[in-house]
């Protein structure tokens, strides 16, 4: 299993409604996700940033998946007034940071 995080923002004065949307989550979102292979996947605030972490085997089949399914696409449509997002052009998906160190 991969490991792989990403970073993004929560607009000023949305922190609550971005932490009341995901104690929500719909439960067609987290099928979604596990439909895409992810999992162990965590999201942290520290102020407005927001850091993501999950893991995948297949990260092209998890982002294909993702960019067809009309649940994420909702999802993201509900959630991208309240984020700052961050796509990367070249993969459509969240710039992914490259990993630094690694301890099993």
């Amino acid at each position: 299993m991969t490991s792989y995080a990403w970073i993004l923002e929560v607009r000023p004065g949305y922190e609550e409604e971005y932490k009341r949307r995901h104690d929500e989550i719909w439960p067609e979102m987290l099928e979604t996700l596990k439909k895409a292979g992810i999992s162990n996947y965590n999201i942290f605030r520290h102020g407005l940033t927001l850091f993501g972490y999950f893991e995948t085997d297949d990260l092209e089949a998890a982002k294909a998946h993702l960019a067809t399914c009309p649940v994420n696409q909702k999802w993201a449509e509900w959630m991208g007034p309240i984020m700052k997002i961050d796509i990367d052009p070249t993969t459509s998906f969240p710039y992914l940071l490259p990993i630094q160190f690694h301890m099993d």
